[in-house]
């Protein structure tokens, strides 16, 4: 049984959440190859060698790989799908992205957004928001999903020494084309990769509360700064920022909820995460529910005070 891993890279690096979909690879099986599809992507390759449990890169390097355009990475994986018994991708943007294209044109059920495996064809993965798990069991000959991140601790990413097989890249589809990428330079954290998140919700009221109350707490704590779909919706940060069931699902190691009442669509992207804060001043919000510890008050009050005491 030899499990594939699409690798979510940028060319000179492996993404985070590739170590974590190993992480889910390993579980499945032992043999485990690496794709690394773009180009001028040796670097990604190298280091993707290096993760612990690779056995093998497959590298397709190709101008029309470069920008992972879905259709043409789709194409280059069906090229060799047939020796693989799990094609797994990360379900992140990238991933989801690709994966479905790849489940299509093989013919099976993708299995969308794993939390556990249990055995080679049965899995868990969590559905009406996460209030539920759902036990799926596939019998197809070659099995396509995606790994929730936050689920799988992330393999090392020192300690193989794989070879760099190079493959040949499937033809340009032709059938789009990259035209512009816009990259959001951060001063803080990543949202998806951070131990500490410190998120608003539209209980501060306005875009320039949220940066007046939480940027300071978040300098302080080293924590990359998230938001409620309500404090999107209203205009208060990019959606970028948004955490749940719509947008990232986070699992921090401590996650301050400020002003945000805990709906359930919140909380599906955030109820994982290791120790959780909320301040609230309504006490019967539902983030309560979760907090592993709470506060009631005035957030204009508290979380300036919290960060003076930092």
């Amino acid at each position: 049984m030899t499990i594939l891993v699409i690798a979510e890279h940028d060319n000179a690096s492996i993404k985070a959440a590739t170590l974590n979909t190993m992480a889910a690879a390993s579980k499945i099986g032992d043999e485990i190859h690496v794709l690394v599809a773009g180009h001028g992507a040796q670097g990604a390759a190298q280091a993707a060698a290096k993760v612990a449990g690779c056995a093998k890169v497959l590298l397709a390097d190709a101008p029309q790989l470069a920008e992972s355009l879905a259709e043409n990475i789709e194409a280059t994986v069906l090229s060799i799908a047939k020796d693989y018994s799990h094609i797994l991708t990360p379900a992140t943007a990238w991933g989801k992205n690709i994966a479905p294209r790849i489940a299509a044109k093989l013919d099976v059920a993708q299995i969308s957004d794993i939390t556990a495996v249990i055995s080679a064809d049965t899995f868990e993965r969590p559905i009406y928001a996460g209030n539920a798990i759902a036990t799926v069991q596939s019998a197809d000959p070659v099995k396509v999903i995606t790994v929730r991140a936050t689920s799988f601790d992330p393999v090392a990413a020192q300690g193989a020494s794989a070879e760099v097989e190079t493959i040949e890249a499937a033809a340009d589809a032709g059938v789009s084309q990259f035209v512009s990428r816009e990259v959001t330079r951060l001063d803080r954290p990543e949202l998806m990769s951070a131990h500490i998140v410190v998120s608003g919700g539209r209980g501060l009221g306005s875009g320039e509360n949220y940066t007046k109350v939480l940027e300071p707490l978040a300098d302080k704590l080293g924590a990359a700064l998230g938001a409620s779909r309500a404090a999107v919706d209203a205009g208060y940060v990019p959606n970028d920022y948004q955490v749940g069931q719509t947008g990232k699902i986070v699992a921090p190691q401590l996650y301050v909820a400020v002003g945000i009442s805990g709906a359930i669509q919140h909380l599906a992207g955030m109820k994982d995460s290791k120790v959780i804060v909320a301040i609230n001043s309504d006490e019967d919000a539902p983030i309560f529910g979760v907090a592993d510890y709470g506060v009631v008050g005035d957030l204009n009050v508290i979380v300036p005070a919290l960060a003076a005491h930092l």
